[in-house]
């Protein structure tokens, strides 16, 4: 397997599974971790996708790469492009344990789950330029929204490849901890994560992916129209009321 899935309560864990390779994204990892991904969503509240060995994941294969012409880039770039987006607009929450080199096509996985966590040995950066190609599944669109565009430009146009401290620094990374206390952490999060009212995380989710393309105005409707569906919700009553309980 070049994914491997385990649950721990309500939190499930998928870990990239090629050292050898550093984790490259192949067209067998991606298609597991679609798999592994429509899974968690029916048995979990949180996923954490994470690496073994020094990367999380190294980029596309370039093996792979050498063999496609345009028609089997399209190809293989869309099954890249649906699988982040997927994860992206999960109903649950994804976490991004960050455990080494997450390039190329590993940022671009990185950047499509909602929290990004880095060891401090990782290594993030979208090196494709040095290949003669570009970012293919979201790297010049997700950076951006993550970074500004000036600081994209800089990383995409020199391939750069930086620190956890400089991806913390340009917003890139949500948050470093030692390298032996990556998973606990993640954990920690996750955990925290599933004890809330499972529809609100979900609408939360909802609303605020819907911030990043589109106009404030309709954002602001959109808020209102989920925070109000929430007052229908038994959970939220229930927690409104032990509030109270606990404040008195």
């Amino acid at each position: 397997m070049n994914v491997l899935y385990t649950v721990e309560g309500k939190i499930g864990i998928a870990t990239l599974n090629r050292p050898e390779k550093l984790n490259a994204l192949d067209t067998k990892t991606r298609e597991e971790l679609r798999e592994i991904v429509e899974r968690a969503e029916k048995e979990v509240r949180v996923l954490i996708i994470t690496g073994s060995g020094k990367a999380f994941a190294a980029g596309a294969d370039v093996n792979e790469l050498m063999q496609r012409d345009p028609l089997k880039a399209i190809e293989a770039t869309k099954l890249g492009t649906e699988l982040f987006a997927r994860i992206e607009e999960l109903e649950i929450a994804t976490i991004a344990a960050i455990n080494g080199f997450a390039l190329g096509g590993g940022l671009e996985l990185a950047m499509a789950c909602d929290i990004r966590i880095a060891s401090n040995k990782a290594k993030l950066g979208q090196p494709e330029i040095n290949l003669g190609i570009i970012p293919g599944a979201g790297g010049t669109q997700r950076l951006p929204r993550l970074v500004g565009l000036g600081m994209a430009k800089k990383l995409v146009l020199t391939g750069e490849i930086i620190d956890a401290n400089e991806a913390f620094r340009i917003g890139l990374v949500d948050e470093i901890v030692e390298h032996e206390k990556l998973m606990e952490r993640a954990k920690e999060i996750a955990n925290k994560i599933a004890e809330k009212s499972e529809i609100a995380v979900k609408l939360a989710k909802r609303s605020l992916n819907a911030s990043m393309n589109t106009p404030l105005r309709d954002g602001l409707r959109y808020e209102a129209s989920l925070f109000s569906i929430l007052f229908a919700s038994e959970e939220a009553k229930r927690l409104m009321k032990e509030f109270l309980e606990k404040r008195r």
